[in-house]
This record gives C-alpha cells, sequence and structure tokens, in this order.
C-alpha cells in the first residue's frame, strides 16, 4: 500500500511541474486532463502526506522512552498512544481513498421513474418517488430540470423524466436503479384494503460528447405537438422532438420545452446517456460475477427496496436495512440509506483488494 501511495504523490509532483509549463498552459485539452488528475489525487496525497508526518513523530516519540526520566516517560506514553491512534486512522482513511473510484461518480444524473405494476397507484408512487428526489436534490444545493413527463389521469405520472445537476449527483443517486415497490391502502380502495405496486426507477450518468460518439446521419428526428394527460394537445406546434438512434434502436422523445431546439437539446442528453449505458452494460457483462458489488446489479427489473405505509417502514433489501422513518424519507431524507450503501460498496471492493 506505502508503495503505491509514494507512487501517486510523485505522479502528483510530476502534476505540479507539468501545470506550471506553458506548453501545457497554452494546451486547453491537456490542461484540463491534468487539472482533473491532480485534484482527484489532492485527498489521497494530503492524506498520505500526513501519515508520514504522525509515523515521523510516533518514531521519534517511541526513541525518546530510553532517553527520559520516568515523569517524562509518562508524557511519551500518552503521545505514542495518541500517535498510534491517528496512525490506525490514517491507514483505514487510506484503503478506502485507495478503492479505485468509480469514474462516473462526479457527474450529473438523468433519471426516469416509471409506474409499473399496479396501474394507478404504480403512477402516484411514480410522483412520490419524484417528489422525494427532488426533495434530496434541493437540500443538497442540485438543481433539477424535467426533460419529459407523461402524467397519469389520477395524479402522478406514468413517465417521469429528469436530470439532477451537481458534482457527484450520480455517486449518491446511483444506488436507487431497480424496481420500488410501495405497500399501502390507495386512495380509490373503499375497502381499507393494501395494496403492492412498483415503480421503476433507471439511473444514467450523463455522458459528455467525448465519451459517446453519436453521428448525426444515424439518428432520426421526427417532431409533432405535445399533449398532457389523456393524450389531448397542449400544444399546437410542433415542438415536440422524438430522437432514434437506428444503430442501437434507442428511442427518446421531448416535449417539456416550448422550443423545438431546446426540446432536442434535452433528448440528445438523455440519448446520448442511455447509449452510454448500454456500452457500460455490454462490458459489466463480461466482467467476471463474482466481482460484483454486493448492493446489487443495477438491473432496474430487481426490487431493491419497499415502502411500507402502515407501518411507517422503509426496508432496503440488499442490505437488509429498515427504517421506521418512511414519512421523512419521502421528503427527501434518504441520506441513511446512501450511507449505508456507500459502506458496503466500499467494504465489498476492500475485500476484492484484499483477495
Amino acid at each position: 500500500m506505502l508503495e503505491r501511495l509514494q507512487t501517486l504523490e510523485d505522479r502528483y509532483e510530476k502534476l505540479n511541474e507539468l501545470l506550471s509549463d506553458p506548453e501545457i498552459v497554452n494546451d486547453s485539452k491537456k490542461l484540463r486532463e491534468y487539472s482533473k488528475e491532480q485534484a482527484d489525487l489532492t485527498e489521497t496525497v494530503q492524506a498520505y502526506q500526513q501519515y508520514k508526518d504522525v509515523s515521523s513523530q510516533l518514531d521519534d516519540a517511541k526513541a525518546m522512552l530510553d532517553e527520559e526520566d520516568d515523569e517524562m516517560k509518562e508524557m511519551v506514553k500518552e503521545e505514542i498512544n495518541e500517535l498510534s491512534e491517528q496512525k490506525a486512522e490514517l491507514e483505514e482513511r487510506l484503503k478506502i481513498l485507495l478503492i479505485p473510484k468509480d469514474p462516473n461518480d462526479e457527474k450529473n444524473v438523468i433519471m426516469e421513474i416509471r409506474g409499473a405494476a399496479g396501474g394507478d397507484e404504480a403512477a402516484l408512487f411514480a410522483g412520490d418517488l419524484y417528489r422525494m428526489y427532488s426533495r434530496y436534490a434541493e437540500s443538497q444545493g442540485w438543481k433539477l430540470e424535467v426533460i419529459e413527463s407523461h402524467e397519469s389521469e389520477v395524479g402522478g405520472y406514468k413517465e417521469m423524466i429528469f436530470m439532477i445537476n451537481g458534482k457527484g449527483a450520480y455517486s449518491r443517486f446511483k444506488f436507487e436503479n431497480g424496481a420500488h415497490r410501495v405497500q399501502r391502502v390507495p386512495a380509490t380502495e373503499s375497502g381499507g384494503r393494501i395494496h403492492t405496486s412498483t415503480a421503476t426507477v433507471a439511473v444514467l450518468p450523463e455522458a459528455e460528447e467525448v465519451e459517446v460518439e453519436i453521428h448525426e446521419k444515424d439518428i432520426r428526428v421526427d417532431t409533432f405537438a405535445s399533449s398532457g394527460p389523456g393524450g389531448q394537445s397542449v400544444n399546437t406546434t410542433m415542438s415536440a422532438v422524438r430522437l432514434t438512434h437506428e444503430p442501437t434502436g434507442t428511442v427518446v422523445s421531448c416535449q417539456d420545452e416550448k422550443s423545438q431546439i431546446k426540446n432536442k437539446e434535452k433528448a440528445m442528453k438523455v440519448l446520448r446517456a442511455r447509449i452510454y449505458e448500454k456500452f457500460q452494460q455490454e462490458a459489466q457483462a463480461e466482467y467476471d460475477e463474482n466481482r460484483k458489488s454486493a448492493v446489487g446489479s443495477g438491473d432496474r427489473s430487481e426490487r431493491i427496496r419497499t415502502y411500507n405505509f402502515p407501518q411507517n417502514r422503509v426496508t432496503d433489501h440488499r442490505i437488509g436495512l429498515t427504517i421506521q422513518k418512511l414519512d421523512q424519507i419521502m421528503e427527501g431524507k434518504i441520506e441513511e440509506f446512501i450511507e449505508a450503501l456507500i459502506i458496503e460498496e466500499q467494504t465489498k471492493r476492500l475485500e476484492q483488494i484484499g483477495e
């Protein structure tokens, strides 16, 4: 571990030199590339430098034990205990920092929520999930932008596609990928019986143009008038846009904006993200099954969480965590689940590193 850390520190120092080189400063692509690499290394290198400093102080303190009188020895022993604790904490922190990072973690995120089993109640629950994620994004200071929505006649959404702009958004939302199950008495149920419905959530990292090459000749563009709940027209102009990427068969439509140009821009973001996800899934299929994280495969058909309204209970089935605060969670307070899932993912990756 220490050899790897020293290699990272050497690279960090080299990057400092490169970023001072006039030739690099005048090359915007390399400047951006090296600046990002340096930023990614900063926290790890600083922790390693702190670790070396504490280790040095600890060695000095141990050497003093043979030279001091009894009174001073007690003070030195206390210092050794404190430094030993600091060193152990830093070692654990460095192990976490050395875990290979998901290259998508810092990206914006595109989320797609759809009512699944349960008809109207599934659409209402999809609306509840959208509100929950909206509140959480707001608490993080992130910007939410609706791309496409299809409201249900009774409220909620048959489908809701939106983008969350914020540093690290994907790292927090990626665990929401999958099927969410709700158990409650629907407003339309006169007999008071509990129904079970589901909504699916897809979480896609926003893909940059350099990551996914899409040729204009491969995209079919169709325009149409926007429609509201029940299919009625809400716009007489042909502002809605449907993009079809013919090589992959991926279809995206957007009608949220009044401008055809803006709808096309939004649709392109979703199209790029979906194609990027497709490439990632194909690569993941070739990955050793035993190396997958225990938090789930990310398949959106996989049931990940149950929201039980009568008992005010939410259970995440991937990690066996149950929280009796459903009312607060539906208000966007999902941090406890996110933190637990991050820890689970880190633990599994540490185990893989140690194998």
